[in-house]
């Protein structure tokens, strides 16, 4: 019996370890024993099964129908052979005979117990496209079992048979996590592999930021709020355009929540990123001055055939909407879907100041002004770098600086200042004089 014990024992442990119902594994188990039985008699091979869990048996009995002419020896005996077993057997009548488990052998047990795996494992991979199937875009929790070669292996904890992982270009690379730290990912998608079903998680895509609103904020839950755009540059700053479909409710402040509690939890999970969060519109020329935001826009004009806008502001607010790198014009961009041209309310005034600017033809005075600020004789190259990264390429877009828009820009100094001021008192003199000229 230590064949049909070892069998029932892998029986118990599939029982705890895989999560199945008893009848579910009954069959898998009576399954598998064919398979056995198959090996030994041929295909066609019938029996019936008794399991006894107190006594820790298993009985099997194999079923030959008895015949005259034996045409399919794996299920047939003939009438000689049964009457051997019993005087009275006619044609048609089935001999019942117990198979020791021993006869099996070791492979044949081996086998069986191979087969029941096998099907566990193609029900638990059917489970798992049943329960995350629909989970797309959902936040999902788990413990981080290893991190290898970049990608973090995910456990869950109630389907441990599931394979998730966070690639690592799904990561927020400004976050630090370790092995066995507790982590949340929105599920990005479900890929097949030739091991079955493995899920993507992502703390980088902007479905994540969407995730984790949805959890704070329960007029998103409800679909009172919607989330219509998202634009991101993970780890830095995100753009959330949102709408509400309850004239009494304001989709911004539904999201920011009391004293900022709500907008606050999410930037805590996202370790800090900025979140701005504006109402979307269906009017492109509104959404547009939406987005820019926290910089003020003095004048939109927009060209549908080119997709493209273009944002009139003032001095003070150039830098404000450019932002760092060109970062705020870049994800306003993204979530209106349309390309944004940013000018300066100077620069729309001399080129005539009431419309739009589009299929611009300036003069070759003023194309003077555009010339790149490395270009520029008498900067030095720390204080171009400077400039630059504060999203300022041209000569147009500092002539009119004052002292405090000069000491506004990160980093600077009195000294690089003092040099900025006097290039810039050069060029106007230079301006003034051919002007007079």
């Amino acid at each position: 019996m230590a064949g049909s014990a070892e069998l029932l024992t892998a029986f118990r442990e599939l029982t705890t370890t895989k999560q199945l119902e008893r009848g579910e594994l009954l069959d898998l188990l009576k399954d598998g024993i064919q398979a056995a039985l198959m090996r030994s008699y041929g295909p066609n091979v019938k029996f019936e099964l008794d399991v006894d869990e107190l006594k820790g048996t298993i009985r099997v009995v194999r079923l030959r129908q008895v015949a005259e002419t034996v045409e399919d020896p794996s299920w047939q005996v003939s009438l000689e052979e049964a009457r051997y077993e019993d005087p009275d057997f006619q044609p048609g009548d089935v001999l019942e005979e117990e198979v020791p488990f021993a006869q099996f052998g070791r492979l044949a047990v081996q086998a069986a117990k191979q087969r029941i795996i096998q099907r566990v494992r193609e029900g638990e991979r059917n489970r798992i496209r049943e329960e995350f199937g629909d989970q797309v875009g959902e936040l999902l929790s788990g413990e981080i079992q290893q991190v290898e070669r970049g990608k973090f292996v995910i456990l869950l904890p109630k389907f441990r048979e599931a394979e998730a992982i966070i690639p690592y270009r799904e990561q927020n690379h400004r976050e630090h996590f370790h092995q066995g730290d507790t982590i949340r990912a929105v599920l990005k998608k479900l890929e097949e592999t030739p091991k079955g079903p493995r899920l993507i998680l992502s703390r980088a895509d902007p479905g994540f930021v969407k995730a984790l609103f949805r959890l704070e904020v329960p007029e998103i839950q409800q679909g009172i709020v919607e989330i219509r755009g998202i634009a991101r540059e993970t780890g830095s700053r995100t753009k959330v355009a949102v709408i509400s479909r309850d004239d009494a409710i304001d989709p911004v402040g539904a999201c920011v929540g009391l004293k900022g509690s709500r907008v606050q939890a999410v930037v805590n999970e996202l370790g800090g990123e900025r979140i701005d969060i504006v109402p979307w519109s269906p009017d492109p020329e509104r959404f547009a001055r939406l987005a820019l935001a926290p910089a003020r826009v003095a004048k939109v004009f927009s060209d549908p055939d080119s997709k493209t806008i273009q944002a009139i502001v003032d001095e003070d607010q150039l830098s404000l909407a450019i932002g760092r790198n060109g970062q705020n014009v870049r994800l306003a961009s993204e979530l209106t879907g349309w390309k944004i041209d940013l000018y300066s309310s100077r620069e729309w005034l001399e080129r005539g100041g009431e419309g739009p600017l589009f299929a611009p033809l300036p003069p070759e005075e003023e194309a003077a002004t555009h010339v790149p600020l490395s270009e520029l004789q008498g900067l030095s190259p720390e204080l171009v770098a400077l400039l630059e990264g504060a999203g300022f390429r041209h000569l147009n877009e500092i002539l009119d600086f004052e002292r405090e828009d000069v000491l506004r820009v990160p980093g600077m100094t009195e000294a690089l200042a003092g040099e900025l001021e006097a290039v810039l008192a050069e060029l106007m003199e230079e301006g003034g004089e051919e002007a007079g000229g």
